[in-house]
């Protein structure tokens, strides 16, 4: 991923008692990344974009820079979004360059798990800056599993 440095890789998985599209139909918008990240965290829309849709999403299209606001202000890195593979209702795969880590992936799938329910996964995997290096695994694996534990707590 990147010269010399080894990439690091972060896993979450949460069963959810919701049907997959339910949750897909979240987890994919701005108000449930939003949801996820909060209280402590939010993110921005790029640029010119006054929704976020999934759905009419080109892979490979760069969608733009949003900004990683701390208490929903203070904006802290930015993720300049690209989103490279889609399969919509199910995953997407996010390949992206942010401030704290030249190298960004994200892959999110949500499979159902019978009728009722669904298994969300991510899996992040990104190559911090040298002076990160030794917190950006702690920090980013902490992120993520506020993340899950915000869905758990939305869904249950």
């Amino acid at each position: 991923m990147s010269r010399g440095a080894a990439p690091v890789v972060v896993r979450r998985e949460s069963l959810l008692p919701v049907p997959a599209d339910v949750v897909w139909a979240r987890v994919t918008t701005a108000d449930g990344i939003n949801h996820e990240l909060g209280p402590w965290m939010s993110m921005s829309l790029p640029a010119g974009a006054d929704t976020l849709d999934i759905a009419s999403v080109t892979p490979t299209v760069h969608l733009g820079r949003s900004w990683i606001r701390l208490f929903g202000v203070l904006p802290v890195d930015f993720d300049d979004i690209s989103i490279t593979e889609l399969e919509p209702g199910r995953r997407f795969l996010e390949q992206s360059r942010m401030l704290s880590a030249p190298v960004w992936q994200h892959e999110r799938v949500v499979d159902p798990v019978g009728d009722d329910s669904c298994h969300v996964r991510d899996v992040v995997t990104f190559t911090p800056r040298a002076a990160l290096r030794p917190v950006a695994p702690r920090v980013v694996g902490a992120l993520f599993s506020h993340r899950h534990r915000r869905l758990q707590q939305y869904w249950v």
